[in-house]
């Protein structure tokens, strides 16, 4: 029998089955990680994305699409893990958007509304890549939108949408060359068609789970005959000038100066209609810059650079109460810049080295706030404002800044501690953390500012996506790993302002060579590079410059493609893998051919990596 409209339960009973049928098949679309390396994870990130929205799904049921799809994108929204997982969320978002408020949807409603959810996803990328999901994603709901003016039948137009995703997603290699290198198609597209195929599957009534939730919503769904899905392909082929740059820029060309943030809460009427998001972005652009709106429907976070705060506040108002307001000057700031940058160049040279300070990152290592760890006669002076023979709590100024980052390993955890860090998050390669622990991070820290250091470009999305919901400012450092990380660590300076140390840890990290030791767990030829399942590979940045057998051997290669001039500063972090035995025979290399180096050792205890490395020149 025709199928012709879902609601909300029907609608989500298929949304389940497609998390089912991904949850499935994670380790699958983990297999076809373009890296020849153990940590290969976007099934496991798209899976825990799509989890936390079925989470959400079945703890808030409701009869009607509208309400449902805004369950479900809320959730992957918190949920959202790595890149894969952040645009999964921005799919599902867009889509929530499209049919707020409907009970019921049809074929033309569905497919509009995937069209939509691939031009948010669209937006949420900076630089979108031709062969990935996103590409799989546009050409399904291109095809699911020509096609809905043939059909009404909802099962016969969700077959066409997988079929042309899975036809796309086999063309992947042809349009990015890495894939046709290494023998895969793209892993996020795969987890997508995966996902589109449980849809089908529970249109189809082959279900079970999809079933089961439809008579748990007591709306069980009417379904047609069973057709054989086609088949997705899901196999690979083979089994900084002198002086900060603040410095060098006049006041006065700060056009915008007042730095705004802001929530609009909406009431429940206000809520019955969409946030008119284009005509109230109209109306900052008249006289601000630097706009990003985020509407996830009872609140909007604002950002604007603007010359009239008074004007951006009485229109934000038309649109619900206001709340968490922050306005920075930025031409204060910066006047206040350029009359104490000397004397804070004077402090910053007589600053402890962070290796030797014993005291720097004890607050943040014993797991309490910092003063707040005290009781207020102890606190250090000019942390705390309290009267010490008051009842009510304890009044604390904020600091300016606070940092997050990204890692995995004990030692590496202390380290980053040591140097600074207020937060770490247990993550990283083979466990990347959600937008939501990303968020409650950012959301612990008593302070103005917050700055996030992923450590891992699969973090960097969520991070990015934590920084628009936080409830504080936020800037993201792109890091990509741990070493880079610790270079962005050494060259903060909490007297600093935000522009220089956000200027100064990028230039950090872009003088920094990185390099990893792992595995390879298939055989391939990647950057010129023959690699053997079971060899020792050597990335730099992210490259691979070598393969061999030997763990030492592919060590000290990757450690002499990495040394320029010699003299550089060595920093080895030794994870799981490792060997004493190893780590002086490295050392041992190190000193032989590169007598100048300084070469420093710690315990790292990252997984899958036995060896990570930095070189900085001095």
């Amino acid at each position: 029998m025709s199928k012709r409209s879902l609601n909300g339960a029907e609608w989500a009973a298929m949304v389940l089955a497609g998390a089912d049928r991904l949850a499935a098949h994670a380790e699958k679309v983990n297999e076809l990680n373009v890296f020849p390396v153990p940590d290969g994870d976007t099934g496991t990130n798209m899976n825990m994305t799509m989890t936390a929205g079925a989470n959400e799904l079945r703890s808030k049921p409701s009869v009607e699409v509208g309400r449902a799809a805004e369950v479900l994108a809320k959730g992957l929204l918190m949920g959202a893990r790595g890149n894969s997982g952040v645009i999964l969320s921005q799919l599902f978002r867009g889509f929530s958007r499209a049919v707020a408020g409907q009970q019921e949807i049809g074929v033309p409603a569905f497919a509009n509304a995937l069209q939509q959810g691939v031009d948010t996803a669209y937006k949420s990328v900076v630089k979108p890549v031709e062969g990935t999901i996103l590409t799989v994603a546009r050409e399904a709901a291109k095809h699911g939108l020509a096609y809905s003016r043939r059909t009404a039948d909802l099962t016969e137009w969700m077959r066409e949408v997988v079929l042309k995703a899975s036809e796309t997603l086999a063309r992947t290699p042809d349009m990015l060359p890495v894939l046709k290198q290494v023998g895969v198609v793209d892993s996020g597209g795969q987890g997508l068609v995966y996902l589109y195929e449980g849809f089908l599957e529970s249109l189809e009534g082959r279900s079970a789970s999809g079933l089961d939730v439809a008579a748990s919503y007591a709306q069980p769904s009417s379904h047609e005959d069973r057709v054989s899905a086609p088949a997705a392909v899901s196999q690979p082929q083979r089994e900084h000038a002198t002086g900060s740059a603040q410095s060098r820029l006049k006041t006065e060309s700060i056009q915008f100066p007042y730095d705004m943030e802001f929530f609009i809460v909406r009431d429940a009427a206000a809520r019955k209609s969409s946030f008119p998001e284009d005509d109230f972005r109209r109306t900052l652009e008249k006289d601000g810059d630097s706009i990003i709106l985020i509407d996830d429907g009872e609140i909007v976070k604002v950002h604007v650079h603007s010359r009239r705060p008074g004007d951006v506040l009485n229109a934000a108002l038309l649109h619900g109460e206001l709340s968490a307001i922050h306005i920075l000057n930025m031409q204060d700031q910066h006047r206040e810049l350029l009359e104490t940058e000397d004397r804070k160049s004077e402090e910053v040279a007589k600053l402890p080295n962070a290796y030797e300070s014993e005291s720097i990152g004890f607050e943040a290592a014993s797991g309490l706030p910092p003063a707040a760890a005290y009781p207020a006669e102890e606190a250090n002076a000019g942390q705390v404002a309290v009267d010490v023979g008051a009842p009510h709590p304890l009044a604390f100024e904020m600091a300016p800044f606070g940092i997050v980052a990204v890692s995995m390993g004990k030692g590496n955890e202390q380290l980053l501690l040591s140097l600074g860090v207020d937060s770490v998050i247990s993550g990283g390669q083979s466990m990347n953390p959600s937008t939501e622990d990303l968020v409650q991070a950012i959301n612990s820290l008593a302070v103005e500012h917050v700055f996030i250091l992923p450590n891992n470009s699969n973090v960097q999305l969520a991070a990015k996506q934590a920084a628009e919901l936080a409830e504080k400012p936020v800037t993201v450092i792109p890091t990509t790993s741990v070493p880079q990380g610790m270079a962005a660590l050494l060259a903060f300076r909490e007297e600093d302002s935000l522009e220089s140390n956000a200027d100064r840890m990028l230039k950090a990290i872009e003088r920094v060579a990185t390099g990893q030791v792992t595995k390879a767990v298939r055989d391939t030829r990647m950057d010129g590079v023959d690699i053997q399942e079971g060899q020792f590979i050597g990335i730099l940045n992210k490259t691979i410059v070598t393969s061999d057998a030997s763990l030492i051997a592919a060590g000290c290669q990757l450690l002499g493609r990495m040394l320029t001039s010699g003299d550089e500063v060595v920093t080895i972090l030794a994870g799981e893998g490792s060997d004493p035995e190893y780590t002086g025979a490295l050392l041992a290399w190190l000193d032989q051919h590169y007598p100048d180096a300084e070469v420093e050792v710690h315990e790292g205890g990252q997984p899958l990596y036995p060896y990570w490395f930095m070189a900085e020149s001095v």
